[in-house]
Protein backbone atom coordinates (compact mmCIF):
# COMPACT_ATOMS: atom_id res chain seq x y z
CA UNK A 1 0.00 0.00 0.00
CA UNK A 2 1.29 3.44 -0.82
CA UNK A 3 2.04 5.74 2.04
CA UNK A 4 0.91 9.28 1.71
CA UNK A 5 4.56 10.29 1.58
CA UNK A 6 5.15 7.79 -1.18
CA UNK A 7 2.26 9.23 -3.10
CA UNK A 8 3.60 12.71 -2.62
CA UNK A 9 7.01 11.77 -3.97
CA UNK A 10 5.55 9.98 -6.94
CA UNK A 11 3.26 12.87 -7.75
CA UNK A 12 5.95 15.47 -7.29
CA UNK A 13 8.21 13.65 -9.73
CA UNK A 14 5.44 13.13 -12.21
CA UNK A 15 4.52 16.80 -12.16
CA UNK A 16 7.73 17.52 -13.99
CA UNK A 17 6.38 15.71 -17.01
CA UNK A 18 2.62 15.72 -16.69
CA UNK A 19 -0.13 15.44 -14.15
CA UNK A 20 0.01 12.49 -11.75
CA UNK A 21 -2.75 10.18 -12.93
CA UNK A 22 -5.09 10.92 -15.81
CA UNK A 23 -5.18 14.34 -17.37
CA UNK A 24 -8.76 14.89 -16.17
CA UNK A 25 -7.68 14.85 -12.51
CA UNK A 26 -4.94 17.41 -12.61
CA UNK A 27 -6.40 20.01 -10.26
CA UNK A 28 -7.15 17.69 -7.34
CA UNK A 29 -3.97 15.65 -7.72
CA UNK A 30 -1.72 18.65 -8.10
CA UNK A 31 -3.07 19.94 -4.81
CA UNK A 32 -2.15 16.66 -3.11
CA UNK A 33 1.36 16.73 -4.53
CA UNK A 34 1.99 20.29 -3.40
CA UNK A 35 0.67 19.50 0.09
CA UNK A 36 3.04 16.61 0.57
CA UNK A 37 6.35 17.64 -0.85
CA UNK A 38 8.43 15.75 1.69
CA UNK A 39 11.69 17.09 0.37
CA UNK A 40 11.41 20.89 0.14
CA UNK A 41 15.13 21.34 0.95
CA UNK A 42 16.73 18.78 -1.36
CA UNK A 43 20.36 17.83 -1.47
CA UNK A 44 22.41 19.77 -3.99
CA UNK A 45 25.56 17.80 -3.20
CA UNK A 46 27.82 16.95 -6.09
CA UNK A 47 31.17 15.20 -5.62
CA UNK A 48 34.30 17.32 -5.88
CA UNK A 49 36.42 16.74 -9.00
CA UNK A 50 38.24 13.46 -8.88
CA UNK A 51 40.61 11.45 -10.97
CA UNK A 52 40.89 7.67 -11.25
CA UNK A 53 43.43 6.25 -8.85
CA UNK A 54 44.82 2.87 -7.82
CA UNK A 55 45.72 2.60 -4.14
CA UNK A 56 48.27 -0.19 -4.11
CA UNK A 57 49.96 -2.47 -1.61
CA UNK A 58 48.00 -1.53 1.54
CA UNK A 59 46.65 -3.59 4.37
CA UNK A 60 42.94 -3.14 3.76
CA UNK A 61 40.11 -3.42 6.27
CA UNK A 62 37.15 -3.51 3.93
CA UNK A 63 34.57 -2.63 6.58
CA UNK A 64 32.64 -5.85 6.02
CA UNK A 65 34.85 -7.97 8.26
CA UNK A 66 37.68 -8.79 5.87
CA UNK A 67 41.41 -8.04 5.94
CA UNK A 68 43.30 -7.97 2.65
CA UNK A 69 47.05 -7.86 3.11
CA UNK A 70 49.03 -6.06 0.40
CA UNK A 71 45.77 -5.23 -1.27
CA UNK A 72 44.74 -2.78 -3.95
CA UNK A 73 41.68 -0.60 -4.57
CA UNK A 74 40.78 0.91 -7.91
CA UNK A 75 38.70 4.09 -7.87
CA UNK A 76 37.03 5.46 -10.98
CA UNK A 77 34.37 8.13 -11.40
CA UNK A 78 34.07 8.48 -7.64
CA UNK A 79 33.24 4.82 -7.11
CA UNK A 80 35.17 1.77 -6.05
CA UNK A 81 35.43 -0.37 -9.14
CA UNK A 82 37.74 -3.14 -7.93
CA UNK A 83 39.35 -4.40 -4.72
CA UNK A 84 41.76 -7.29 -4.31
CA UNK A 85 45.41 -8.10 -4.83
CA UNK A 86 47.68 -7.56 -7.81
CA UNK A 87 45.24 -5.27 -9.56
CA UNK A 88 46.58 -3.56 -12.66
CA UNK A 89 46.11 0.14 -13.13
CA UNK A 90 44.36 1.06 -16.36
CA UNK A 91 46.42 3.25 -18.64
CA UNK A 92 46.90 6.74 -17.32
CA UNK A 93 45.58 6.00 -13.83
CA UNK A 94 47.58 7.46 -10.93
CA UNK A 95 49.05 4.88 -8.58
CA UNK A 96 49.39 5.66 -4.88
CA UNK A 97 51.96 3.44 -3.22
CA UNK A 98 50.39 2.57 0.13
CA UNK A 99 52.86 -0.14 1.05
CA UNK A 100 53.19 -0.43 4.81
CA UNK A 101 50.10 1.67 5.34
CA UNK A 102 46.47 0.77 6.04
CA UNK A 103 43.28 1.57 4.18
CA UNK A 104 39.75 1.60 5.57
CA UNK A 105 36.33 2.95 4.65
CA UNK A 106 35.76 6.49 5.84
CA UNK A 107 34.46 6.75 9.38
CA UNK A 108 30.78 7.61 9.82
CA UNK A 109 29.76 9.30 13.06
CA UNK A 110 26.04 8.79 13.60
CA UNK A 111 25.86 11.20 16.53
CA UNK A 112 27.28 14.66 16.00
CA UNK A 113 26.22 18.24 16.70
CA UNK A 114 28.77 19.86 14.40
CA UNK A 115 27.20 22.82 12.68
CA UNK A 116 24.39 23.24 15.24
CA UNK A 117 26.88 23.72 18.09
CA UNK A 118 29.80 25.03 16.04
CA UNK A 119 33.15 26.43 17.07
CA UNK A 120 33.75 28.85 18.62
CA UNK A 121 31.38 27.56 21.26
CA UNK A 122 29.54 30.74 22.18
CA UNK A 123 25.88 31.09 23.08
CA UNK A 124 25.11 32.89 19.81
CA UNK A 125 26.08 29.67 18.03
CA UNK A 126 23.80 27.43 20.08
CA UNK A 127 21.22 26.16 17.57
CA UNK A 128 21.02 22.53 18.61
CA UNK A 129 18.21 22.46 21.18
CA UNK A 130 14.75 23.86 20.52
CA UNK A 131 13.76 23.76 24.17
CA UNK A 132 10.55 25.74 23.75
CA UNK A 133 8.47 22.59 24.35
CA UNK A 134 9.00 18.90 25.15
CA UNK A 135 7.67 17.90 21.73
CA UNK A 136 9.33 19.76 18.86
CA UNK A 137 9.27 17.18 16.10
CA UNK A 138 8.59 20.04 13.70
CA UNK A 139 12.14 21.43 13.80
CA UNK A 140 14.89 20.19 11.50
CA UNK A 141 18.56 20.26 12.48
CA UNK A 142 19.59 21.22 8.95
CA UNK A 143 17.96 24.59 9.50
CA UNK A 144 20.47 25.25 12.29
CA UNK A 145 23.63 23.86 10.65
CA UNK A 146 26.37 26.42 9.99
CA UNK A 147 28.46 24.99 7.15
CA UNK A 148 31.39 27.20 8.20
CA UNK A 149 31.93 25.27 11.44
CA UNK A 150 35.70 24.60 11.64
CA UNK A 151 34.81 21.35 13.37
CA UNK A 152 33.99 19.79 10.00
CA UNK A 153 37.55 20.09 8.73
CA UNK A 154 39.02 18.85 12.03
CA UNK A 155 36.77 15.81 11.78
CA UNK A 156 37.92 15.33 8.19
CA UNK A 157 41.51 15.11 9.41
CA UNK A 158 40.35 12.25 11.65
CA UNK A 159 38.93 10.29 8.74
CA UNK A 160 35.26 11.31 9.04
CA UNK A 161 33.60 11.17 5.62
CA UNK A 162 29.91 11.25 6.61
CA UNK A 163 28.03 12.18 9.76
CA UNK A 164 24.57 12.56 11.19
CA UNK A 165 23.87 15.97 12.74
CA UNK A 166 21.18 15.62 15.38
CA UNK A 167 19.22 18.09 17.47
CA UNK A 168 20.07 18.02 21.16
CA UNK A 169 18.50 15.77 23.77
CA UNK A 170 16.47 18.20 25.85
CA UNK A 171 13.14 17.17 24.39
CA UNK A 172 11.05 14.03 24.24
CA UNK A 173 11.00 14.64 20.49
CA UNK A 174 13.88 16.92 19.53
CA UNK A 175 13.31 17.17 15.78
CA UNK A 176 14.74 15.81 12.55
CA UNK A 177 18.36 14.89 12.06
CA UNK A 178 20.25 15.26 8.80
CA UNK A 179 22.97 13.14 7.20
CA UNK A 180 25.87 15.02 5.63
CA UNK A 181 28.88 14.37 3.49
CA UNK A 182 31.84 15.97 5.24
CA UNK A 183 32.75 18.39 2.47
CA UNK A 184 33.06 22.18 2.39
CA UNK A 185 29.99 23.88 1.03
CA UNK A 186 28.36 27.30 1.06
CA UNK A 187 25.05 25.74 2.08
CA UNK A 188 23.95 22.77 4.12
CA UNK A 189 22.06 21.44 1.10
CA UNK A 190 25.45 21.19 -0.60
CA UNK A 191 26.52 18.77 2.13
CA UNK A 192 23.36 16.68 2.36
CA UNK A 193 23.90 13.00 1.62
CA UNK A 194 21.85 12.42 -1.55
CA UNK A 195 18.59 10.58 -0.98
CA UNK A 196 19.43 9.70 2.61
CA UNK A 197 16.35 9.20 4.78
CA UNK A 198 15.45 11.72 7.42
CA UNK A 199 15.83 10.77 11.05
CA UNK A 200 14.04 11.76 14.26
CA UNK A 201 15.83 12.51 17.53
CA UNK A 202 14.08 11.38 20.71
CA UNK A 203 15.33 11.30 24.29
CA UNK A 204 14.72 9.18 27.38
CA UNK A 205 15.30 9.80 31.02
CA UNK A 206 16.78 12.68 32.89
CA UNK A 207 17.12 15.36 30.23
CA UNK A 208 13.44 15.97 29.34
CA UNK A 209 12.25 15.90 32.94
CA UNK A 210 15.12 18.11 34.06
CA UNK A 211 14.57 20.70 31.35
CA UNK A 212 10.77 20.85 31.46
CA UNK A 213 9.92 19.48 34.90
CA UNK A 214 12.53 21.29 36.98
CA UNK A 215 13.78 23.88 34.56
CA UNK A 216 11.14 26.47 35.38
CA UNK A 217 12.34 26.68 38.96
CA UNK A 218 8.81 26.27 40.28
CA UNK A 219 7.05 23.52 42.21
CA UNK A 220 5.32 21.60 40.92
CA UNK A 221 7.19 22.05 37.68
CA UNK A 222 6.07 21.61 34.11
CA UNK A 223 5.61 18.39 32.21
CA UNK A 224 7.23 15.96 32.03
CA UNK A 225 8.32 15.92 35.65
CA UNK A 226 9.18 12.21 35.86
CA UNK A 227 9.94 9.21 33.70
CA UNK A 228 6.22 8.42 33.93
CA UNK A 229 5.55 11.79 32.38
CA UNK A 230 8.12 11.13 29.68
CA UNK A 231 6.37 7.98 28.50
CA UNK A 232 2.95 9.58 28.72
CA UNK A 233 4.25 12.41 26.55
CA UNK A 234 5.58 10.02 23.91
CA UNK A 235 2.33 8.07 23.84
CA UNK A 236 0.13 11.11 23.56
CA UNK A 237 2.16 12.34 20.62
CA UNK A 238 2.05 8.97 18.87
CA UNK A 239 -1.73 8.80 19.31
CA UNK A 240 -2.07 12.19 17.63
CA UNK A 241 0.30 11.12 14.86
CA UNK A 242 -1.61 7.91 14.20
CA UNK A 243 -4.86 9.86 13.83
CA UNK A 244 -3.16 12.39 11.55
CA UNK A 245 -1.80 9.57 9.41
CA UNK A 246 -5.25 7.98 9.18
CA UNK A 247 -6.75 11.26 7.98
CA UNK A 248 -4.23 11.59 5.19
CA UNK A 249 -4.61 7.96 4.18
CA UNK A 250 -8.35 8.49 3.95
CA UNK A 251 -7.74 11.55 1.80
CA UNK A 252 -5.32 9.55 -0.28
CA UNK A 253 -7.87 6.84 -0.96
CA UNK A 254 -11.11 8.80 -1.04
CA UNK A 255 -10.15 12.37 -1.90
CA UNK A 256 -12.14 15.34 -0.66
CA UNK A 257 -10.89 18.21 1.47
CA UNK A 258 -7.28 17.64 2.57
CA UNK A 259 -6.63 17.69 6.32
CA UNK A 260 -4.83 20.69 7.74
CA UNK A 261 -1.07 20.38 7.54
CA UNK A 262 0.89 20.06 10.81
CA UNK A 263 4.70 20.11 10.68
CA UNK A 264 5.11 18.27 13.97
CA UNK A 265 2.77 15.50 12.93
CA UNK A 266 4.26 15.33 9.43
CA UNK A 267 7.46 14.11 11.06
CA UNK A 268 5.81 11.69 13.48
CA UNK A 269 3.52 10.28 10.80
CA UNK A 270 6.62 9.84 8.64
CA UNK A 271 8.04 7.61 11.37
CA UNK A 272 4.83 5.56 11.52
CA UNK A 273 4.98 5.19 7.74
CA UNK A 274 8.55 3.88 7.95
CA UNK A 275 10.03 6.80 6.03
CA UNK A 276 11.86 8.46 8.96
CA UNK A 277 14.32 6.59 11.21
CA UNK A 278 14.21 6.97 15.00
CA UNK A 279 17.47 7.67 16.85
CA UNK A 280 16.88 7.77 20.60
CA UNK A 281 19.10 9.06 23.38
CA UNK A 282 18.71 6.42 26.14
CA UNK A 283 21.21 5.33 28.78
CA UNK A 284 19.42 2.81 30.97
CA UNK A 285 18.62 -0.74 29.92
CA UNK A 286 15.19 -0.77 31.56
CA UNK A 287 14.16 2.36 29.67
CA UNK A 288 15.36 0.95 26.36
CA UNK A 289 13.27 -2.16 26.99
CA UNK A 290 10.19 -0.03 27.66
CA UNK A 291 10.78 2.07 24.58
CA UNK A 292 10.98 -1.05 22.43
CA UNK A 293 7.61 -2.15 23.85
CA UNK A 294 6.17 1.29 23.16
CA UNK A 295 7.37 1.19 19.57
CA UNK A 296 5.47 -2.07 19.10
CA UNK A 297 2.35 -0.46 20.58
CA UNK A 298 2.39 2.18 17.85
CA UNK A 299 3.93 0.19 15.01
CA UNK A 300 7.29 1.83 14.41
CA UNK A 301 10.92 0.87 14.94
CA UNK A 302 13.77 2.39 16.91
CA UNK A 303 16.77 2.29 14.58
CA UNK A 304 19.41 3.09 17.19
CA UNK A 305 19.72 3.88 20.89
CA UNK A 306 22.39 6.50 21.56
CA UNK A 307 24.67 6.86 24.60
CA UNK A 308 23.49 3.37 25.45
CA UNK A 309 25.86 2.75 28.38
CA UNK A 310 23.70 -0.12 29.70
CA UNK A 311 23.15 -1.95 26.41
CA UNK A 312 25.30 -4.79 27.72
CA UNK A 313 22.49 -5.66 30.16
CA UNK A 314 19.95 -6.28 27.39
CA UNK A 315 22.19 -7.07 24.42
CA UNK A 316 20.15 -10.18 23.62
CA UNK A 317 16.91 -8.17 23.56
CA UNK A 318 18.49 -5.53 21.33
CA UNK A 319 19.67 -8.22 18.95
CA UNK A 320 16.21 -9.81 18.81
CA UNK A 321 14.54 -6.44 18.25
CA UNK A 322 17.11 -5.28 15.68
CA UNK A 323 18.18 -1.94 17.18
CA UNK A 324 21.72 -0.62 17.00
CA UNK A 325 23.51 0.79 20.06
CA UNK A 326 25.66 3.89 19.59
CA UNK A 327 28.17 3.91 22.42
CA UNK A 328 31.30 5.45 23.90
CA UNK A 329 34.28 3.35 24.86
CA UNK A 330 34.78 4.68 28.38
CA UNK A 331 32.66 7.77 28.99
CA UNK A 332 30.02 7.46 31.67
CA UNK A 333 29.29 8.34 35.31
CA UNK A 334 28.63 12.04 34.71
CA UNK A 335 25.00 11.69 35.87
CA UNK A 336 22.93 9.01 37.55
CA UNK A 337 21.47 7.46 34.41
CA UNK A 338 25.00 7.22 33.00
CA UNK A 339 26.41 5.66 36.17
CA UNK A 340 26.40 1.94 35.40
CA UNK A 341 28.69 1.78 32.39
CA UNK A 342 31.36 -0.82 31.79
CA UNK A 343 34.37 -0.63 29.51
CA UNK A 344 33.35 -3.89 27.83
CA UNK A 345 29.94 -2.55 26.74
CA UNK A 346 30.67 -2.30 23.01
CA UNK A 347 32.31 -5.73 22.60
CA UNK A 348 29.60 -7.34 24.77
CA UNK A 349 26.86 -5.89 22.55
CA UNK A 350 28.71 -7.07 19.46
CA UNK A 351 29.28 -10.51 20.96
CA UNK A 352 25.54 -10.91 21.56
CA UNK A 353 24.90 -10.47 17.86
CA UNK A 354 23.54 -6.94 18.17
CA UNK A 355 24.58 -3.94 16.09
CA UNK A 356 27.42 -2.04 17.82
CA UNK A 357 28.45 1.48 16.87
CA UNK A 358 31.13 3.83 18.20
CA UNK A 359 29.84 7.40 18.23
CA UNK A 360 31.19 10.73 19.44
CA UNK A 361 28.60 13.34 20.51
CA UNK A 362 31.67 15.57 20.69
CA UNK A 363 33.47 18.02 18.43
CA UNK A 364 36.74 16.69 19.87
CA UNK A 365 35.96 12.99 20.15
CA UNK A 366 34.88 12.87 16.52
CA UNK A 367 38.50 13.51 15.54
CA UNK A 368 39.68 10.25 17.11
CA UNK A 369 36.91 7.70 16.76
CA UNK A 370 39.39 5.09 15.55
CA UNK A 371 41.08 5.34 18.95
CA UNK A 372 37.71 5.00 20.71
CA UNK A 373 37.10 1.75 18.86
CA UNK A 374 40.61 0.59 19.76
CA UNK A 375 39.97 1.16 23.46
CA UNK A 376 36.73 -0.81 23.40
CA UNK A 377 38.34 -3.60 21.38
CA UNK A 378 41.19 -3.83 23.88
CA UNK A 379 38.83 -3.92 26.87
CA UNK A 380 36.89 -6.72 25.24
CA UNK A 381 40.04 -8.74 24.73
CA UNK A 382 41.00 -8.32 28.37
CA UNK A 383 37.59 -9.75 29.27
CA UNK A 384 38.05 -12.70 26.95
CA UNK A 385 36.00 -11.34 24.04
CA UNK A 386 38.44 -11.68 21.18
CA UNK A 387 37.04 -9.94 18.11
CA UNK A 388 39.19 -9.72 14.95
CA UNK A 389 40.28 -6.18 14.11
CA UNK A 390 38.78 -6.52 10.64
CA UNK A 391 35.42 -7.04 12.33
CA UNK A 392 35.94 -4.20 14.79
CA UNK A 393 36.01 -1.69 11.95
CA UNK A 394 32.34 -2.43 11.26
CA UNK A 395 31.61 -0.40 14.44
CA UNK A 396 32.97 2.69 12.67
CA UNK A 397 31.60 2.51 9.15
CA UNK A 398 29.19 -0.22 8.06
CA UNK A 399 27.08 -0.37 11.23
CA UNK A 400 26.60 3.40 11.46
CA UNK A 401 25.80 3.41 7.74
CA UNK A 402 23.12 0.81 8.41
CA UNK A 403 21.67 2.92 11.20
CA UNK A 404 21.36 5.83 8.76
CA UNK A 405 19.94 3.85 5.85
CA UNK A 406 22.91 4.54 3.57
CA UNK A 407 24.79 1.23 3.80
CA UNK A 408 23.90 0.35 0.22
CA UNK A 409 26.13 3.23 -0.93
CA UNK A 410 28.87 3.71 1.65
CA UNK A 411 30.31 2.21 4.84
CA UNK A 412 32.47 -0.47 3.25
CA UNK A 413 34.95 -0.93 0.43
CA UNK A 414 33.03 -2.81 -2.20
CA UNK A 415 32.76 -2.38 -5.97
CA UNK A 416 29.93 -0.01 -6.80
CA UNK A 417 30.03 1.88 -3.53
CA UNK A 418 31.09 5.48 -3.04
CA UNK A 419 34.87 5.83 -2.80
CA UNK A 420 34.85 7.15 0.78
CA UNK A 421 38.31 6.00 1.79
CA UNK A 422 41.02 6.74 4.36
CA UNK A 423 44.71 5.92 3.93
CA UNK A 424 46.26 5.69 7.40
CA UNK A 425 49.94 6.08 8.24
CA UNK A 426 49.87 2.76 10.10
CA UNK A 427 47.52 0.43 11.94
CA UNK A 428 44.38 2.54 12.46
CA UNK A 429 43.93 1.10 15.95
CA UNK A 430 47.26 2.53 17.09
CA UNK A 431 47.32 5.79 19.02
CA UNK A 432 50.33 6.83 16.94
CA UNK A 433 48.53 6.49 13.60
CA UNK A 434 47.14 9.44 11.68
CA UNK A 435 45.03 9.82 8.59
CA UNK A 436 47.35 10.50 5.66
CA UNK A 437 44.74 11.00 2.98
CA UNK A 438 40.95 11.12 3.00
CA UNK A 439 38.86 10.63 -0.14
CA UNK A 440 35.16 11.40 -0.42
CA UNK A 441 33.48 10.09 -3.56
CA UNK A 442 36.96 9.60 -4.95
CA UNK A 443 37.99 13.23 -4.45
CA UNK A 444 41.05 13.84 -2.30
CA UNK A 445 39.67 16.09 0.45
CA UNK A 446 42.52 15.88 2.99
CA UNK A 447 46.23 15.28 2.46
CA UNK A 448 48.48 15.38 5.52
CA UNK A 449 51.56 15.84 3.38
CA UNK A 450 50.10 18.83 1.55
CA UNK A 451 48.31 21.01 4.12
CA UNK A 452 48.20 23.88 1.64
CA UNK A 453 45.56 21.91 -0.28
CA UNK A 454 43.32 21.17 2.70
CA UNK A 455 40.07 23.08 3.15
CA UNK A 456 39.91 26.12 5.43
CA UNK A 457 36.60 27.59 6.48
CA UNK A 458 35.95 31.19 5.50
CA UNK A 459 35.42 32.00 9.16
CA UNK A 460 39.04 31.02 9.91
CA UNK A 461 40.73 33.05 7.23
CA UNK A 462 42.73 35.76 8.89
CA UNK A 463 42.23 34.19 12.32
CA UNK A 464 45.08 32.76 14.42
CA UNK A 465 45.85 29.28 13.18
CA UNK A 466 44.03 29.78 9.89
CA UNK A 467 42.88 26.23 9.51
CA UNK A 468 45.85 24.79 11.41
CA UNK A 469 48.20 26.08 8.72
CA UNK A 470 49.91 28.62 10.94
Amino acid sequence: MRTFYGLATACAAALLLSACGSGKETGDTDEKAAAFDRNPYPSTYTPYPNEPVLIAGANILDGEGNLIESGDILVEDGLITAIGTDLEAPEGVEIIDASGRWVTPGIIDNHSHLGVYPSPGVSAHGDGNEISAPVTAEVWSEHGVWPQDPGFTRALAGGITSLQVLPGSANLFGGRGVILKNVPSRTVQGMKFPDAPYTLKMACGENPKRVYGYGGGRFPGGAPYSRMGNVAGYRQAWIKAAEYKRKWEKYDSQGGEPPARDLELDTLAGVLSGDILVHMHCYRADEMAQIMDMSKEFGYKVTAFHHAVESYKIADKLADYGACSSMWADWWGFKMEAYDGVRENIPMVHNAGACAIVHSDSDVGIQRLNQEAAKAWSDGRKAGIDIPKETVWTWLSLNPAKSLGIDDRTGSLKPGKMADIVIWSGDPFSVYTKADQVFIDGALMFDRDHPETNPVMDFEIGQPGEGDRK
